[in-house]
């Protein structure tokens, strides 16, 4: 590469890192007002969001989830961080070395959220939450009170779960503690109400477009995340009775502190902590599943249409063509979201099954191909040698065309079965604990990018190798 390449390369990456930081100017407000010419970090979609992006003399930080809008604010990437005030604990600021600069003056009601025209579910949450020590729930999650002692409750045999789902993944309002138990504010209120109707308690996590599709299609029963209720939000969803008062925090960098955390000490508290290690191995195990059954599955089809593909009818080989067009046309998580949300909403199969169903579906488009370009590969005196020889076709093909097709094709299937595993880190779009999701749910506790991030990406690249070389013995013994 030539030198000017390299210095206009590097010209590039530092005009978008300045672009990114947060103002070079250092101001701490103590007001809305003060919030003027500095970058405020908040999650892509929030009230913030709304609130803010039409001021012209602020810019946003806008981050998929509440942990990377922290992240940004201690990397310098923002200057502020706007959540909601309870969104991090004493602990947590003193450890990421912020502080809370200011609450804001508006109050917001925090309630459930149902699928709209629920009114049976809506009366009995509205009447738990008249009848349950709510007050003393908030008290020890937030203000350290005393703990409050469930009463015990009787699960119904065969009873359906309660299932939830939370937009937020943090401490204290949901997360997932020591265990592999959600703990927090709002998942202690809704086992107690689960408890309460005779079924077993349910959550799962994922992001807050996510939450209201699985509600209004009869995946989920509640939805939570410290959720205000706003008039935009009530047009597509029915709440419960407001169970707290909320105000807006701006969280800063303290500039006082002196927090350091070695690097021993932030990899136990990212995996030996609470044992979050295991949300890396079940992360991992899910991973693993999804993958394989997708490759096989996905093969077994791709097989299907390599064969429509080489008919000799041409209406077969234009629904191969259709067909290929149809998923090279559309985005991956949009196929697995229809699936999901829309083909077998009300099927009553697993998330993990759908995810395989659509990764093998677009597996087959691309392995359909790979097939039929390699036999075409083929030089046809191969085929008409091996039939002159007294060879049947299915003999002529297993012995003659086959291992050449394999050898010419092989490496394109091995970078498609590569591929497929990295796409898999989408599945969390529909609550499945994969690897990429363990890595957000351990991000949501300690705020640290960098070694969940690394540990995952090890053993992304670990996955695809082991694939490269296993696919590559094959190549050999042939």
């Amino acid at each position: 590469m030539k030198i000017n390449n390299i210095v206009v390369i590097f010209l590039f990456l530092a005009i978008l890192t300045a672009c990114s930081k947060g103002s070079d100017e250092y101001r701490e407000p103590h007001s809305e007002a003060d919030l003027k010419g500095l970058v405020l970090a908040c999650t892509n979609g929030s009230y913030y969001q709304q609130k803010y992006e039409t001021r012209e003399d602020i810019r946003l930080f806008l981050a998929s989830s509440e942990p990377d809008a922290v992240q940004a604010v201690c990397q310098g990437h923002a200057d502020v961080y706007i959540g909601d005030e309870v969104m991090l604990t004493r602990a947590d600021l003193m450890r990421l070395g912020m502080k809370k600069s200011f609450v804001g003056e508006e109050s917001f009601d925090v309630a459930f959220a149902i699928k709209k025209g629920n009114t049976e579910l809506a009366a009995q949450l509205n009447d738990f939450l008249a009848s349950a020590p709510v007050s003393d729930i908030i008290n020890y999650w937030i203000s350290d009170g005393p703990d409050v002692v469930e009463p015990a409750y009787t699960v119904q045999d065969g009873a359906e779960p309660l299932r939830c789902v939370c937009a937020v993944s943090i401490s204290p309002i949901c997360y997932i503690g020591d265990g592999g138990e959600w703990q927090g504010l709002e998942a202690d209120i809704l086992r107690r109400f689960a408890h309460s109707l005779g079924r077993p308690f349910e959550m799962k996590y994922q992001d807050i477009g996510s939450n209201i599709m699985a509600i209004n299609t009869d995946k989920a029963d509640v939805f939570s995340g410290n959720l205000f209720i706003t008039e935009e939000r009530q047009k597509s969803m029915d709440f419960s009775n407001p169970y707290y008062k909320c105000h807006p925090g701006y969280f800063i960098v303290d500039r006082s502190s002196e927090a350091h955390v070695s690097l021993g000490e932030r990899f136990q508290m990212n995996f030996i902590k609470e044992n979050r290690w295991r949300l890396i191995v079940d992360g991992l195990v899910e991973t693993l599943k999804i993958t394989l059954l997708s490759i096989l599955l996905g093969t077994l089809l791709g097989v299907g249409v390599c064969v429509c593909k080489r008919s000799r009818r041409k209406w077969i080989r234009k629904c191969a063509d259709l067909y290929g067009d149809f998923i090279n046309g559309i985005p991956t998580l949009v196929l697995l979201l229809i699936l999901f949300y829309v083909v077998f909403a009300n099927s009553g199969m697993s998330a993990s099954f759908v995810a395989i169903v659509a990764f093998a579906m677009c597996f087959a488009s691309s392995a359909g191909n790979i097939f039929d370009t390699s036999i075409s590969a083929v030089p046809k005196g191969q085929t008409e040698a091996g039939l002159s020889l007294g060879f049947t076709p299915f003999k002529t093909f297993m012995g003659i065309v086959f291992p050449q097709a394999l050898r010419k094709g092989l490496p394109l299937y091995t970078a498609e079965c590569i591929s497929l595993l990295k796409n898999t880190s989408i599945v969390g779009y529909i609550a499945i604990a994969d690897l990429t999701r363990a890595s957000d749910l351990i991000r949501s506790r300690t705020f640290d990018a960098l070694i969940p991030l690394l540990v995952i990406t090890i053993i992304y690249f670990i996955l695809a190798w082991l694939i490269r070389k296993t696919l590559n013995l094959c190549l050999l013994r042939k």
